[in-house]
């Protein structure tokens, strides 16, 4: 476990242990500028002295490996999670600007023929995870003096995921190579027979089932199985599509990261020019070599040229949340043709929502029993969430908590 340590013009130094960090804080030598990670700040002059320190970026569609390293320790390592959920919530944002229209402006021309987006633009979700993985190396920037950024963008071969004997003129000649579109192959590959019943129903009305949702699995062929008439409708009738399950995995992180890695790699070196690039296959190979596990931090690791690094005990998880939810109003409608704000108010209890705050419980109101813990206000009530899992009930036995940290 290390504390990470700045100067005292906020320049990053190299970390040092807790019992150095106690020493020179109750010396007054230096004070606390953030908790999470811990991080102090020196009130003197120091000499600057800096070892080389590595960043890995292990980049991926959703979870973002960290690691920074020296030749001999590992310093700091992180696993970030991206959102996933911004294409369906613009879906969202979409029906409920299509249903307001009608009744707030009825007679307003249309405007969304002059929304342009602006030259090299990014739709949304590729921006917010371009923005997501400068955001996180800026972090680690802030506390460790990096002296080096290399950064992992892999590039995948779907045909050959598919099927590993793939090779020379067979990768343009794909699987629905001489069909019209991808119902008719299903049909085809499923020889135009129900796969619920085998065809005892006698239906001679199929359907296209998908295994998953079409927002998650898409419409790739292995994502579709035939149904007959009778079949098809007593599955959505009765509510049966979980016991469907798909045979394959999906590819489209795999197709996604291939698409986008170069868009991050640019977002990356237009923020730290000095960033370097490397292939995953390199990647592979030094953790094979090395006899390490696969993870996300390890891959990173062995990204940032020290694979042999002692690792540290301790490390971070980063979850990107929205920050604002632009939904004005509840969907249900109350009596009398009430719509409820969707708006959750800035403050609880005089503190700025995701602050932590410290609080004491007393009596048996819940498991902290009179211990103090580092608790997140979240929601409109007292009923906080705790960092370990538990949650701090409604009770008068708890009392006023304290700032704790802030939000960044």
């Amino acid at each position: 476990m290390f504390v990470y340590v700045l100067n005292k013009h906020g320049n990053p130094l190299i970390p040092c242990s807790p019992r150095k960090a106690r020493i020179l804080l109750k010396a007054g030598k230096a004070i606390v500028v953030n908790r999470t990670p811990f991080t102090v700040q020196l009130l003197y002059g120091s000499s600057g002295y800096k070892q080389e320190v590595s960043l890995g970026v292990d980049a991926g569609t959703k979870p973002v490996g960290l690691s920074a390293t020296t030749e001999k320790q590992v310093l700091y390592e992180a696993e970030g999670e991206l959102c996933t959920d911004i294409p369906a919530w613009l879906a969202m944002r979409r029906e409920f600007r299509r249903n307001r229209r009608p009744r707030k402006t009825r007679y307003r021309p249309a405007r969304f023929p002059h929304r342009r987006r602006k030259a090299g633009g990014l739709p949304p979700a590729i921006q917010h995870q371009v923005a997501t993985h400068v955001k996180v190396i800026k972090q680690v920037t802030k506390i460790l003096p990096i002296m080096g950024i290399t950064v992992e963008v892999a590039q995948f071969d779907t045909p050959l995921l598919k099927n590993p004997e793939v090779s020379g003129a067979a990768y343009q000649h794909g699987e629905q190579m001489g069909f019209w579109n991808v119902r008719e192959y299903v049909f085809y590959r499923d020889h135009h027979t129900c796969q619920g019943c085998q065809g005892k129903s006698g239906d001679k009305i199929l359907h296209g089932h998908h295994r998953e949702s079409r927002k998650t699995g898409g419409d790739a062929p292995n994502n579709l199985v035939t149904w007959g008439e009778t079949c098809h409708h007593k599955i959505h009738q009765e509510g049966l599509e979980d016991q469907i399950q798909r045979k394959t995995a999906s590819l489209r992180d795999a197709t996604q990261m291939t698409i986008l890695r170069w868009f991050i790699y640019h977002g990356i070196t237009a923020e730290y020019p000095q960033a370097k690039l490397t292939d995953g296959y390199i990647t592979k190979n030094t953790r094979m070599t090395h006899g390490l596990a696969k993870s996300h931090i390890v891959d990173a690791r062995c990204i940032s040229g020290n694979p042999d690094a002692i690792p540290i005990a301790q490390t971070f998880l980063i979850k990107q949340v929205r920050g604002q939810n632009r939904q004005l109003h509840k969907v249900t409608i109350l009596k009398g043709g009430v719509r409820k704000a969707n708006k959750a108010p800035r403050h609880v209890l005089g503190f700025p929502l995701f602050d932590k705050v410290c609080v004491t419980t007393v009596g048996n109101v819940s498991s902290l029993e009179g211990v103090p813990a580092v608790t997140l206000i979240c929601d409109y009530s007292m009923g906080q969430k705790c960092l370990p899992g538990s949650v701090t009930r409604n009770s008068r036995g708890l009392r006023q908590p304290r700032h704790f940290e802030q939000n960044h």
